[in-house]
């Protein structure tokens, strides 16, 4: 920290600029545009590198947010990359994807706008990639030692990368046609184009992990046998059972989750055609037809931003809770990661969002297909229970309605039985305090065991799995970092 008067010599935050609305909704590109050096600067120099930086307490990975936050201040973005990478594998997925939870938390957050770390975060790597720093670290030497990764979403990868980084021998598994997980084909392309997996693909295959795409283990491949040919396996198959709506018409035609519904987004998006595994009743778009998103979530924004981009008629967004406030309440005090109201680039994109909303039926066309969606207005009590208002009742035109209602644990799969994996009440895998399952030698890591969860926690719990498998697989205390443990979770009141 140079000058301790930085948050006051630059008292306004500065974001990255978005791109204008009628501009990028014609495209699928990513919505911000490039920040240069001195925004950075005059943005990272408001850091002011407190004796107790609480952004360490936001970010489960420990990274080094004050030291990069002064490297990029002077412009030494070389040695920024190294502090980034000593403690995030993947800082341009956690950049463009994370929440961030260490902003939440920042210290100058307390009575002003916080740093805006996100953005030095992304700024920093993305200089790294043009600048060719961004090499294979392929080991040294091999141990001898096998591992299968199933699952390549960032909790598998950072698993993975650590592993074979150590000198362990590591395929992945991955039942999809690429790889990447939720972030290839839940995330649209507009936050985040999909070369940025790719090239991270093309680092890992340099140092040695090997990737197997297309195969469902449990279903292509018996779970059992596949275990007994590794000498570990590490469980990442995520938590993508989705939660449902109970109400008449659920099963009409037009009415999607989410996770049926982005996938295809993304693969039109990159001109690629639907998989044939999809029923043709399933593959729809949003063109020309009254779309309800039913979630207010991340993941409604996402199907909100992919709808725009397919020309609907009108777009709504219901949301059963109230409101959120504009800022902090009482019972969500600093450093927490506050219930607060965002506008993401979607909601800035257009659509309506309808708060206090609950939806009590699916009205048929007499076809088959959903026409509309009936609703009422709600109150929540501080139980969160709900009563109805009365003569809130109203029906919104609707030929398409996406569920995003969050998810419930892992998917039923046949590798879980084949496994004998104990799965808990919260519908997560278990895991004990060195991240096995109750199968001896087989590890669970990320949302699997986690229930859903944000990227930056998958990547951490990758980093620390990684570290247990090394100590199982070479009988002695693992030189890998551990940053969480298995019960680890995010300060909360």
């Amino acid at each position: 920290m140079a000058d301790p008067r930085g948050f006051l010599t630059t008292p306004v935050r500065e974001n990255a600029p978005r791109r204008p609305v009628p501009v990028r909704i014609r495209d699928w590109r990513e919505v911000y545009e490039p920040v240069d050096q001195a925004v950075l600067s005059r943005q990272a120099g408001r850091c002011m590198d407190c004796g107790i930086p609480f952004c360490h307490n936001g970010c489960p990975l420990g990274n080094l947010i004050p030291e990069w936050n002064d490297l990029t201040r002077r412009g030494d973005f070389r040695e920024a990359i190294e502090q980034l990478h000593a403690t995030n594998n993947f800082p341009e997925f956690t950049g463009k994807l994370c929440p961030a939870p260490c902003e939440a938390a920042c210290v100058l957050g307390i009575n002003q706008d916080p740093v805006t770390i996100k953005l030095v975060e992304e700024s920093i790597i993305e200089r790294a990639w043009d600048e060719g720093w961004v090499q294979p670290l392929p080991p040294e030497r091999l141990t001898g030692k096998t591992v299968a990764v199933i699952g390549s979403g960032p909790a598998g990868l950072a698993a993975a990368q650590q592993l074979t980084r150590a000198g362990h021998t590591v395929a992945v598994y991955e039942r999809d046609d690429a790889l990447g997980g939720l972030m290839r084909y839940g995330v649209p392309e507009y936050k985040m184009e999909k070369r940025h997996i790719d090239r991270r693909i093309q680092q890992m295959e340099a140092e040695g992990t090997r990737f197997r795409t297309g195969v469902d283990v449990g279903g292509d491949v018996d779970a059992a046998r596949l275990a007994d040919r590794y000498d570990a396996v590490v469980m990442a198959v995520g938590a993508l059972r989705p939660r449902e709506l109970d109400v008449p018409g659920r099963h009409l035609r037009g009415v999607l989750q989410a996770m049926e519904f982005l996938p295809q987004g993304n693969k039109l998006a990159l001109g690629q055609p639907v998989p044939a595994s999809v029923p043709e009743e399933k593959r729809l778009t949003a063109e020309g037809k009254d779309v309800v998103i039913i979630g207010a979530g991340d993941t409604g924004a996402d199907c909100l931003g992919t709808v725009l981009r397919q020309n609907p008629r009108s777009v709504t967004q219901l949301a059963i809770g109230p409101t959120p406030p504009p800022d902090r309440t009482g019972n969500q005090p600093w450093p927490t990661y506050p219930l607060v109201f965002r506008t993401s680039s979607a909601h800035e994109e257009g659509g309506e969002r309808v708060y206090t909303a609950s939806t009590t039926e699916l009205v048929d066309d007499g076809e088959g297909g959903v026409a509309g969606l009936r609703m009422v207005e709600v109150v929540r009590h501080p139980d969160r229970t709900y009563t109805v208002v009365e003569g809130s009742e109203r029906e919104l035109p609707a030929q398409l309605v996406l569920l995003a209602l969050g998810f419930s644990g892992v998917e039923q799969m046949p590798m879980v039985e084949q496994l004998g994996l104990e799965v808990g009440a919260d519908g997560a895998l278990v895991r004990d305090a060195g991240w096995q399952s109750s199968r001896p030698g087989t590890f669970v890591v990320g949302d699997a065991g986690r229930g859903a969860s944000l990227i930056v926690w998958a990547i951490a719990e990758g980093r620390a799995c990684a570290a247990a498998v090394d100590e199982f697989l070479t009988g002695r205390p693992s030189t890998l970092p551990a940053p969480v443990t298995p019960s680890a979770r995010p300060l909360a009141v």
